[in-house]
Parts: C-alpha cells; structure tokens; sequence
C-alpha cells in the first residue's frame, strides 16, 4: 500500500454551490435591514432641510422660529445645562414607564382571571383616562407635592390605559384549540398562563411598550410644567418666557431623543425576547 494518499495533506473541503433561495432571502434581508437604517434618516434630513426652507423662504422671525443651525449651536453651548435638566426628566419618565407598566401588566391579569372584576372597573379605568393629563396633573401637585412623585405617577398614569387594554386584550386572543389541549393534559391555571397567555401576549404587550416608551417622557414634561424647577418641561417653560426660541426648541431636541431612546430600548428588548415570530417580509 502507497502512503501518498495518506500523507498527502487536505487542501480544501469541496464547494458546495450555495442555495439560490437562501441568498435570494439573505439579500432581501439586507435590504430590509439597509432600509430601516436610511430611510428614517432621511427623513430627519427631509425635516430639518423643510425647516430651514421655511424660515429662509417666509422671514421668519429669530424669536418665532430659530434656524436650525442656531438650534445646533445652542445644543453645544447650553449642553452642560440641557443634560443637568434631562436626568430629573429622564428619571421621572422611567419611573413613571416601570410603575404604570407593571400596574397595567398586573390588572389585567386580574381581569382576565375575573371577569366580574374587569367588568365593575374596566368602565372606571376608561372615564378616569378619558380626564385631560393638564386637568390630572395639578392635582396630583396638590396631594403629592412639588417633588418628583407626581411627576412619576403622571408619567406612569400616560402609559398605564394603553399597556392594559393590549395586555387584557393579548391574553384573551389565545386559540381556542390550545386552549383546550392545556385543559386536556390538566393544567392549571399558573401553567397556562406561564405557557400559553402570557406568550401570546407578548407580541401586544411590547406594541403598547413602544407607545408608552415615548409618552412617558410627554407625561414628565407635562408634570414639569404644572410645577418644577428644574427638567426639561421647566425649562421649555423658561425659554417661553423669555423668548430664547433657541433654548426652547434645543429643549424640544432633547425631549425628542430622550422619547426615541427609550422606543429604541424596548426595541431591542422586543427583538431580544420574541425570537420565535418570523421577520416580516414588507
């Protein structure tokens, strides 16, 4: 026996011709990933280019509507002070996102395991959302004081009603078929909650998250304004006064970010925790 095809090293495995299918889906994959990149880009590159038409084109005046290159340069100047007024509004918020969130999370499964209970207070839950946030607001001041607890429970009170219609509503919408197979194999009511309700849920749950991740920070904001003296719904309301349009609509700025990092943190939370649903294809 020759050792020549013993000692004789493996160069290279056999190329196996990749399936056109799969790279058919992995480039409609990459679009799509390029697509959610660019196009929301571009779309904030379109408003601030309309912004700075506008007030080029109609005279604006500096006090009415700075442009945004003096917006820019305010952002810079007034940075140490716009981020020492963003965490007490950063913290509210995410105050108010945690405690209204996991008191919606908590109701409705109550109401989903007592029908008799959702029906007396879902009604009450829905006319107390229906009062104004400005007209809820300078009570909770009154009973709470000027710290941040009623800042929170603001925050917390803006995310609550969505997150507890689609959690009731996602916990309900469970397939009767399976429904009825946990009842067969003599589940109990933790087990099918665990493995069957809350996982349908879920996908409703992060869609009210996402909402509730940006109206937290509008529910600070609005706390801020009715009375605080530092954040940035205090400081809006000091650049109102004082026409510094510039400071106000950097104010503006910050707020904006601080709602589209949140959104972008349940995001990832989203992505991270439902793995099982498949992408979609639009």
């Amino acid at each position: 026996m020759t050792t020549s095809s013993i000692d004789t090293p493996v160069t290279g495995l056999a190329q196996v011709p990749a399936d056109p299918e799969y790279l058919a889906w992995a480039a409609a994959r990459q679009r799509r990933v390029w697509r959610r990149r660019i196009l929301p880009a571009l779309g904030i590159v379109g408003l601030v280019v309309l912004w700075w038409a506008v007030i080029a084109i109609f005279d604006v005046k500096p006090f009415i509507a700075p442009t945004p290159w003096a917006v820019l340069e305010t952002l810079h100047a007034k940075r140490a002070v716009l981020l020492d007024n963003l965490i007490p509004t950063a913290m509210e918020a995410a105050g108010g996102f945690l405690l209204g969130n996991l008191a919606a999370i908590a109701i409705a499964t109550v109401f989903v395991h007592n029908k008799t209970l959702q029906d007396i207070f879902f009604p009450v839950v829905l006319m107390f959302n229906a009062v104004p946030l400005v007209a809820k607001a300078p009570v909770l001041v009154l009973i709470m004081g000027n710290g941040m607890e009623p800042k929170i429970t603001i925050a917390a009170l803006v995310c609550f009603f969505p997150t507890l219609v689609n959690m009731v509503r996602g916990l309900e919408s469970v397939n009767p078929q399976a429904m009825e197979l946990m009842r067969v194999l003599s589940a109990s009511k933790t087990e099918i909650f665990f493995r069957l309700r809350l996982l349908n849920a879920l996908p409703y749950l992060f869609s009210a998250l996402r909402i509730a991740a940006s109206m937290c920070v509008i529910g600070a904001v609005v706390g801020e304004w009715v009375g605080a003296t530092v954040g940035i719904g205090a400081m809006i309301l000091q650049a109102t006064f004082n026409f510094d349009s510039p400071l106000l609509y950097a104010a503006i700025v910050m707020s904006a970010s601080l709602s589209g990092l949140f959104f972008l943190l349940v995001t990832l939370a989203e992505r991270w925790i439902i793995r099982w649903h498949p992408e979609s294809t639009h």
